[in-house]
């Protein structure tokens, strides 16, 4: 796919402002459906047995929501398959089963500005100032399709400084090779950032407690945690999770930082730390989010939880606007993340991926 497309032109100079009107995010969020609607059979196929097509969406939140288990069911793309693709893959360890779901990327143009500019702004807080980062996951040559790996090495290569180390090899986590950066830190007095999947702090944390210490990075210094435990550790209530991370480490609740993303999207979204949980969580001016019951597709009334639904403009080449089976709260500037959706909720869910593959079939 040639990045000078007009399409992927006009997304890279959108992404790159400041910030955005609704009516240019949504003449933006209608190109991009006209562009998936013409290109991507599956997505058609689930539009129009919703009854729906170009000329009944006039606004983002027109735009069908796909399941997020459609990526489990079939390719969701529109330009066609290419050596160069980079696919990333989601790790088949939750929402049940072991298919897993796949994203198809002609460039990473899209998806690497995307997380810089939000990474920018939300973990380095506008600072223009490298920092030494440990990265607490394995990095893109062992992970070739893993879409954190990825985002971990951009945040690295791009943001941190040449001590920047990733501490997680094939063989395991270097404890000894942490420990020295971290005493490193402490003696130089420079901020230290340290970010990687959660179930990899519950194992730093572990390991301390485990050898009796403890250290006290320097002020500035900041943690960022993705994802759940997905079985690779022992589970902490986000409360406990973010004590211990601060006292082991040393680090203000108000400097641990969530991320909440997902294989299916190319944007992320931050909190502001973690002083209180669930944290607010908010994202970019190229996504937006609506709750929704997942029985009926509706956005449910004002001050309710929902099915988080999201619309990221980023996600040029699948679709734009996903069902996840996360389950959300509105709050001041941005929605708290309440879990995994269940009973009910689930079965929603569940029923909107049948719809989505009877479509597919007809």
């Amino acid at each position: 796919m040639d990045k000078a497309t007009p399409l992927v032109a006009d997304l890279l100079e959108f992404i790159a402002m400041d910030g955005c009107t609704d009516a240019q995010f949504d003449q933006m969020a209608l190109r991009l459906f006209a562009h998936q609607f013409a290109a991507n059979a599956p997505f058609q196929s689930f539009c129009r047995l919703r009854g729906i097509t170009a000329r009944h969406v006039k606004t983002w939140s027109d735009i069908p929501a796909v399941p997020i288990d459609a990526f489990k069911a079939l390719p969701l793309r529109c330009e066609p398959p290419a050596a160069t693709d980079r696919i990333f893959m989601t790790s088949g360890t939750t929402r049940g089963g072991s298919t897993r779901g796949q994203h198809f990327h002609p460039l990473l143009d899209v998806y690497d500005l995307s997380m810089a500019r939000n990474f920018a702004r939300r973990f380095m807080r506008g600072s223009a100032e490298r920092m030494p980062m440990g990265i607490l996951f394995p990095d893109e040559v062992a992970m070739p399709n893993s879409s954190l790996a990825h985002y971990l090495d951009l945040a690295k290569s791009a943001f941190g400084t040449a001590a920047s180390q990733t501490f997680v090899t094939p063989q395991g986590m270097d404890l000894d090779g942490l420990w020295a950066a971290l005493e490193a830190a402490e003696r130089s007095g420079e901020p230290y950032a340290l970010l990687g999947a959660s179930f990899s702090f519950v194992h730093v944390i572990d390991a301390l407690r485990a050898q009796g210490r403890s250290f006290r990075l320097p002020p500035g210094s900041r943690i960022l945690d993705t994802g759940g435990y997905k079985g690779q550790s022992r589970e902490l209530p986000l409360d406990a999770f973010y004590s211990e991370l601060s006292q082991a480490l040393g680090v203000a609740r108000t400097d641990c930082i969530n991320m909440y993303g997902m294989t299916e999207l190319s944007t992320q979204f931050y909190d502001d730390g973690n002083a209180a949980v669930p944290s607010v969580k908010s994202g970019p001016h190229w996504i937006r989010s609506r709750l929704v019951d997942p029985v009926t597709g509706r956005t449910v009334p004002a001050g309710e939880r929902g099915i988080l639904v999201h619309c990221d403009l980023a996600n040029f080449n699948s679709v734009t606007t996903i069902l996840t089976e996360d389950v959300g709260l509105p709050a001041e500037g941005g929605f708290l993340l309440l879990g995994r959706a269940e009973g009910v909720e689930a079965k929603g869910c569940s029923l909107a991926v049948e719809e989505f593959v009877r479509a597919t079939a007809a």
